[in-house]
């Protein structure tokens, strides 16, 4: 039995997470789950799942949690500094890191600190401080499990590779739902069109990432870290069809590729439970549905976020958290219709030029990085000067 703390069950991580637990409970129990705001949707979770301990971030909403669990027996818990409590709880064995956004930082490094497997889905967070929580992991003999299926993928590629040498790995993109499109169709989108992705139900955020390409970018800076590669060993190819996830390729030129039809509670399910594989009943892949694979380059010049995110991790330091913390607020502003699509890279690339570069940061740096960030990419956006 895996004791598993989930740090946002409410999300669509969380929510496939618990469809996976719920389908194998003589594998898996719930310990801790945690909701930013969705109160109503933790107390359902919480009835179901019998955890521990909730966390409601929102702490106007903790005693309406109170009262509904009181009946439970379940010990509930509010605000973020929760979250790196519960972390580190010693009943847990896996920590589900499927926080959106920055805020999942701290929780990850306390659940490090305390020797716990993390299941990644939380992709800021090796993209705001890669080098320290890599290096914090190798300190507590610590394994980082990505969930994310572009890095699940090539994660599962290396099974059996330790001592072979990786040339280059390919991320995979489904060019989201502008792929092909030109600077002056993207200058008039709207949310609406951002939000339908071909592929992949994802919450609003990453849909919106990958509609730009910043998803993509955000996995090359994760990938760096999670793999241990240069930058010029890590190259995007767009594969409209979602199905092969990502590509190794080897010293000998030999390339291992990892497929399957677009689900993510496989690669969740594969974090949670590694190094076993489960049996389910997911959909299977058929060849004869896909007869035709394609592939094509990404579109750096006109997805400019792209560009920006190879530009950061080149750069080092602390940029890669600025590229961050100034795309959590251009999306934010574009999904309540406060900026144009293409504005997003205007603003993310002015932080990335005003905000102080610092080359070899430490914690407090990157906090601070983050918070600076955040209020100036909130002016830019309030200025509206682009």
């Amino acid at each position: 039995m895996r004791n598993i703390t989930i740090l946002g069950s409410t999300g669509s991580i969380g929510t496939q997470a618990l469809e996976v637990i719920r389908d194998h409970p003589a594998i898996f129990k719930v310990s801790v789950l945690s909701a930013l705001k969705n109160s109503e949707l933790l107390i359902q979770q919480a009835k179901a799942f019998k955890p521990e301990t909730v966390v409601i971030c929102d702490e106007s909403q903790y005693l309406y949690v109170k009262d509904a669990l009181a009946p439970f027996n379940i010990q509930v818990l509010a605000g973020e500094a929760a979250l790196s409590e519960v972390a580190a709880y010693p009943q847990s064995d896996v920590v589900l890191t499927a926080l959106m956004g920055s805020v999942g930082l701290k929780p990850t490094i306390e659940a490090i600190r305390a020797g716990k497997s993390i299941a990644l889905a939380n992709k800021e967070t090796l993209v705001v401080a890669g080098k320290y929580i890599t290096e914090l992991a190798i300190q507590h003999k610590v394994k980082i499990l990505p969930v994310d299926s572009e890095h699940s993928a090539i994660f599962q590629c290396l099974v059996g590779e330790e001592n072979n040498e990786i040339e280059k790995i390919y991320l995979t993109a489904s060019g989201g739902p502008f792929l092909g499109k030109n600077g002056d169709f993207l200058a008039t989108v709207k949310k609406e069109q951002a939000l339908k992705h071909p592929n992949w139900v994802m919450g609003a955020k990453i849909t919106i990432d990958s509609a730009s390409l910043m998803n993509k970018g955000l996995e090359v800076i994760e990938a760096k870290w999670l793999f241990n590669l240069e930058v010029d060993q890590i190259d995007v190819i767009v594969h409209p069809q979602s199905i092969i996830h990502s590509i190794v390729q080897f010293r000998d030129g030999s390339m291992k590729a990892q497929m399957g039809v677009p689900d993510m509670k496989l690669p969740i399910q594969y974090a949670l439970n590694y190094p076993d594989r489960l049996k389910n009943d997911f959909k299977r892949f058929n060849f004869l549905d896909y007869p035709n694979f394609s592939f094509q380059q990404a579109d750096r010049e006109t997805f400019r976020n792209l560009e920006l995110a190879f530009t950061s991790i080149k750069k080092g330091g602390n940029m890669p958290c600025i590229l961050n913390a100034a795309n959590e607020v251009v999306v934010e502003a574009f999904l309540k219709d406060r900026i144009g699509f293409l504005q997003m890279s205007d603003v993310i690339e002015r932080c990335m030029l005003d905000i102080n570069f610092i080359e070899t940061p430490q914690l407090a740096d990157y906090l601070e990085t983050d918070k600076h960030s955040r209020i100036l990419a909130a002016e830019l956006v309030t200025k509206s000067i682009f």
